[in-house]
């Protein structure tokens, strides 16, 4: 598993985290019944905090997405998670167009970095 984390990026260190992992699931790198490193090891990797990175493990578990055993590590438990998706998921994109959008984008540059972003999720465009 390899993730990154940017000091100038404004989510916490943890979201970052997160995002990184779902992003792994979602494009197949972490398949379902993968081993995720040790939380040490990941805090060492990265070079922040332990509790970051529990935590941010903790958040992978509340959303499904992972199981986390005391003294067996954590393993991908999901690669889709079923969730009401307006509820939940549709002010999250609202909210990152609507930054677009702020950012000073024009609506055919909000659709090509929205286009090229899905193409890092959907590698192989049959999916």
């Amino acid at each position: 598993m390899y993730i990154t984390i940017d000091e100038r990026d404004p989510r916490p260190i943890y979201q970052q985290v997160v995002d990184e992992v779902k992003a792994l699931i979602v494009r197949g790198e972490l398949e379902e019944g993968s081993s995720l490193p040790p939380v040490r090891q990941v805090a060492a990797d990265l070079g922040v905090n332990l509790n970051t990175i529990a935590f941010a493990y903790r958040q992978l578990q509340k959303g499904g997405l992972i199981k986390v055993r005391h003294g067996a590590g954590a393993v991908v438990a999901a690669r889709v998670v079923p969730q009401d998706r307006d509820e939940r998921l549709h002010p999250k994109l609202m909210a990152a167009l609507t930054d677009l959008i702020l950012s000073g984008l024009t609506r055919a540059e909000v659709l090509a970095v929205v286009t090229k972003e899905l193409n890092t999720l959907f590698p192989d465009k049959g999916r």
